[in-house]
Formats: C-alpha cells, structure tokens, sequence
C-alpha cells in the first residue's frame, strides 16, 4: 500500500487549517434558540472525527454514543437509552487516554444533567421543550429586544429619524446605547458565517448623530389612564420604565436621589465616553412624553416607602448599584483612597479632579476600573497603573477598553495582588504592596490567581483608586420589609418584590452590577408587566415600518469599525473619543446585514418575532 509524503501531509494540514477557519465561524454564529440536543451531537461527532483510533473507548464508544444521541433527538429513544448513554459516557470519560475521549465523555454527562428537560421532552412528548426554537440572533441577544434589522434597513434608506423611532420602541435611550452599549446583539451575528459580526453599534451611532434622539418627536401618549405609578431611581432601568408607563397614559413620578437624571450611566461613565450633552439627548425626548414629574435630590427612607406605596397605584424600584466596594486591605483609611465610584460619581457633577504630577493606583481589571485609569490620565497624572491579581486576558473589561488604556500610556501591573497600602507621617497615601501571583486551576469558570513564591513588590503611589464593583444601597428598603438576599432584592418572574403586591424592582438593583442595556431591558418589562397589574394591555405603535429587505450581499467584506481620535491627543482631554463614521462606510455596513428577519428563522413567524 502506498504512503503518504511527508510533503503531502502537510499540504493536508494547511488545507485543513483553511477549512477550519469558517468552522470556527460557525460555532461563533451558532443560532441562538437551538436545540441544545442538536448540538452536543454535533460536538460529539465532531470528537468521534479527531479520534486516533488506539484506545477503545474513544474508537468504538464515541460513535456507539452518537448513534443513541441520534436517537434521542429523532425522538425515537426511551429512558432506557438515557440510562445506557450516561454509562457509555462514564465509561468513556474515566478510561480514554487522552482528552480527545475523556472530555468527549465529560461533556455529554455535563449535558444529561444541564439539558435534563430536553431529553426528557424528545423521550415523553417527541418534541423539543416549549420555546426551543431559532429566533432572529441579534434582536434575541439584545437585553430589551430591539428591532434590530428594522433599524439598520432604515438607515440603510437614509431614514435616520426612522431609525431611531424604530430604537426607541423597545429602548428609549438610543444615544446611549449608541455611544456605551456593551453590543450583545452582534455575538452570534449570522454574518460571521461570510466574514465578521456587523457593526450594530457602529450603525445605530451613525443614526443618533445624524438624528439626534431630542429631534425626533416620540409616539403620542396614549389617553390619561387614571392610574399613578412612582419609580425610584432615574437611571437606565428607571426612566425607561417611567417612559413606556407615560406613554400608555398612566402619571408617573420619578424619585430621584441625584442633581440630574442618568443614573450610572452620568454618574459612573467617563464624558470621553458618554459626553454629557448626549445623555441629556434621550432625557430630553423621555421627559418630552408628558405625564413625568421628577422629584430630584430626593432620597427615599423607609417612612416614605411605605407613604409612597400607599399612595400609588404601582411602584417600580430601580435604584441601581451605586455604591463602592473597598477591600479590607491595612491602610485603606489612608488620605488619597477612593473608590471608583467616588471619583466617577464627582465627575457626573462636573467637579473634575486634579492630579497633576500624581502616581495613580487603580485596584480591578473591570470596565470601571479602565475608566478611572483613562480619567486619571486626563486629570494630568504622571503616571497611572492598574494592579490586577489576574492575567490581562481574564480582565472582565472590554478587549477595547484595555487597547485604549494601554494606548493612552496606562501601564498594566497583573498578576499582582493587593496586600497593604503604606501611609506617610501625615496619613497620606505613599504606596502600594503586592504579592505576585501565579494563574492556577479554573474555578467557577474561571483561573484563579495563587500566591507565588516571590517576594512582595511595591509601588509609589500617591492616589489609589479601589475599583473592585459595586453596592446596592438596600438598607432602607429592607428596614421597610422588602427582602433582599445579599443586597439584591427578591423578585418573582414577573418583577414583583417579594411579599408585595404592588411593588416591583428591577436593574441592577435585583440582578447586581450588570451592563446599562440590560438595566433597559429590566425597565422595558416592569412597565409592561406594571401596566397589565393595572389592568390593561396597552400596545404601543413606533410610528415606523420596517423597509422591504434587499437581495443579501454575499459576497465577504472586512467589517467597519468606529475609529477614535489618536491617544496621544485624546488623552489631554474629556473630549469624546470616537469620530463620526462616513456615510459611505455605513452603507457598506449596513448592506452586510443578512436580514435574518426576513430571509432567516424570522420568515418562519410571519417576520419579525415579537416579543413582550
């Protein structure tokens, strides 16, 4: 028999390598709403490919466990065969030689155990789970559902205005998740299959810049209802609730601890980023609805709560995270310590701070913390360090926000755990000690950083900034009777406070520290679920259709990106970083969309999926 050269098996393995490139790709797009049977098969099968062939359990029990597998998702199985797979993949999993077999194994436990519904519909009713099925990826990945390919086949038509009506019926901060939007709606974008996600962001950016949101008139409000609601806290979740609750025609007072509405996002996003004339953009449409009063600087005790939720038919608290963590490291009390929040929370005050010739500490690997080292450097700092205990690719801060820091001179100090902080003769801040660490085994889905054997380091140090998350100030909810578990208050399916009938919560408050579109999201579904409380079941029209879809463009294009003003000039100032983007680029962007609405799963509903 014949061999293969050397050379041959080579060329085999590049060849392959060319093919594995939109593989990957199509695991990136994997639909959203997928049967999850479908695709532990396929995973399954997969590894029954990259087999040796030396060890039997791998050889022969992997496809011996695909066939039954097979079964089950034809739903021609019965609970026998569950019983038979979860034996072949132990047995698979604890007697393979190398990963290939036992991590095949260990995934399809993993899997009887996660999707231990699913196999149990595809055996007793021969058919996925109710609600398993492929919906539109990005608007199905948006926290508050937008309409995404609706919006983008409006600016693709030169109707920014439209756009941004179409946004705002499921968001009414279209600026804000222009400019800020963590941009989950392009994760699993079907384009990846061609060549890259779209630029939603990037395109819903050029909407607002071209229709600023306080331009474009909001729907009409719907007759007065007779109904009063309160929310408390008029940040993203809050006046997104108080919006479409004074849409639909119901009085609506927002209560307000602060000078100016926004919560987090004025109080703890730099003006780089979010510049503040912008934000005022969607308060100014918001307000602009009638039917809101806002009572600000105006902090709610528990006195108050209780009068309030007399007084009003419904209440909706979303009073956010709006307070800092510390760490309970020696000399924490040293002058010159601040949390982030502190710093971020001035700076939405305009009281912007100096720290001319200082050496800036920043404490976390987050977003926030990315933001005080950038706003340090812009307050004129000589140098600014950020101390991380882990590696700078487990920072949960965005790829982009790390690139930007670094750019802007930031210098990244991982793998170096906080110890204690050095105070001078007067109290002050004089440095900062660390431990070195080492990236260990993975705990809860992550590597957890260990003490290396090394000896402590220090760092000069003059302010220090601790941003390690953030608090809900629950307290005085508490005192009045609302449960909270750990700060976070208790809510059922439907928003309601625990052991309330009347009041609701949502945001960051229930959910914890999370992204300012999934706080829209919390909002969007209070007020829905406020307004059936109520007794009714408005429908809110976005005074905008959606365009007829244009043949798909297949051919690949490299994606647009928003491109940002150079480091060495953005860095001198609070000016916004991003440039605006071409209406040639946007163009091209926008036909890259595939209009899955349409052409995808989303035919199978008629169009567009609706979603409460």
């Amino acid at each position: 028999m014949a061999l293969l050269s050397v050379a041959a098996k080579s060329s085999y393995d590049e060849k392959i390598a060319g093919v594995l490139e939109p593989f990957l790709r199509r695991i990136e797009a994997t639909p959203p709403g997928i049967c999850p049977i479908s695709v532990q098969l396929s995973l399954l099968e997969s590894s029954g490919a990259h087999t040796c062939g030396k060890c039997v359990p791998c050889r022969d029990g992997i496809p011996q466990l695909a066939a039954m597998m097979r079964r089950v998702l034809d739903c021609q199985a019965d609970a026998e065969t569950l019983q038979a797979m979860r034996t072949l993949a132990e047995m698979i999993r604890d007697t393979s030689d190398c990963a290939i077999g036992y991590e095949a194994g260990a995934l399809v436990v993993e899997g009887l155990d996660a999707f231990a519904d699913e196999y149990r519909s595809h055996i007793e009713a021969g058919a996925c789970a109710a609600g398993v099925e492929q919906t539109v990826p990005c608007e199905t990945r948006c926290p508050a559902h937008v309409n995404v390919p609706g919006y983008i086949a409006l600016v693709q038509e030169g109707d920014c205005a439209g756009a941004v009506k179409m946004i705002r019926k499921d968001n009414p901060w279209p600026t804000a998740c222009a400019l800020i939007c963590e941009h989950p709606c392009e994760t699993r974008c079907r384009r990846m299959l061609i060549d890259a996600p779209l630029n939603i962001r990037g395109i819903k950016k050029y909407a607002v810049d071209n229709a600023p949101a306080d331009t474009v008139p909001v729907p009409p409000r719907m007759p007065d209802s007779g109904r009063k609601v309160a929310v408390i806290g008029g940040g993203p979740s809050g006046m997104t609730c108080a919006y479409f609750l004074a849409l639909m025609g119901h009085a609506v007072t927002v209560y307000e601890g602060r000078k100016k509405l926004g919560g987090m996002m004025r109080y703890g996003i730099p003006a780089y980023r979010f510049p503040r004339e912008r934000i005022d953009e969607d308060i100014r449409a918001i307000l602009s609805v009638g039917g809101i009063e806002v009572l600000y600087e105006h902090k709610v005790d528990a006195a108050e709560m209780k009068q309030i939720a007399e007084d009003y038919d419904a209440v909706y608290l979303a009073i956010g995270a709006q307070g800092g963590k510390s760490l309970q490291l020696e000399g924490v009390d040293a002058e010159g310590v601040m949390s982030a929040v502190q710093l971020l929370g001035r700076i939405g005050d305009d009281d912007y701070p100096d720290f001319t010739g200082k050496k800036v500490i920043v404490i976390g690997g987050g977003n926030v913390a990315m933001d005080c080292a950038r706003t340090s450097v812009r307050a004129g700092a000589a140098e600014v360090t950020v101390a991380y205990r882990r590696r700078i690719e487990d920072m949960t801060a965005l790829h982009e926000e790390i690139e930007g820091a670094m750019a802007e001179g930031v210098e990244m100090m991982c793998l170096q755990a906080p110890v204690r902080i050095e105070k001078d003769e007067e109290g002050k801040v004089a440095g900062l000690v660390c431990q070195p660490q080492y990236i260990s085994a993975v705990k809860r889905g992550r590597p957890a950083p260990a003490a290396a054997n090394k000896p402590e380091i220090r760092l000069d140090a003059d302010i220090i900034l601790i941003a390690v998350g953030q608090d809900i100030e629950s307290a005085p909810f508490e005192e009045y009777g609302m449960k909270a578990e750990r700060t976070r208050f208790c809510a059922d399916e439907y928003l309601r406070a625990a052991g309330f009938e009347n009041i609701f919560v949502g945001g960051d408050c229930q959910t914890g520290p999370k992204s300012a579109i999934m706080a829209i999201g919390a909002g969007k579904v209070a007020a829905r679920n406020i307004d059936e409380f109520l007794g009714f079941n408005h429908k809110l029209d976005p005074c905008v259709d959606t365009p007829e879809p244009r043949p798909n463009v297949r051919e690949a294009f490299g994606r647009v990106n928003v491109a940002e003003r150079p480091a060495r000039e953005r860095g001198k100032d609070f000016e916004h970083i991003e440039l605006p983007i071409s209406e040639e680029e946007i163009m091209q962007e926008c036909g890259r969309c595939l209009r899955c609405d349409v052409y995808g799963c989303g035919a199978l509903e008629g169009g567009r999926i609706q979603y409460v």
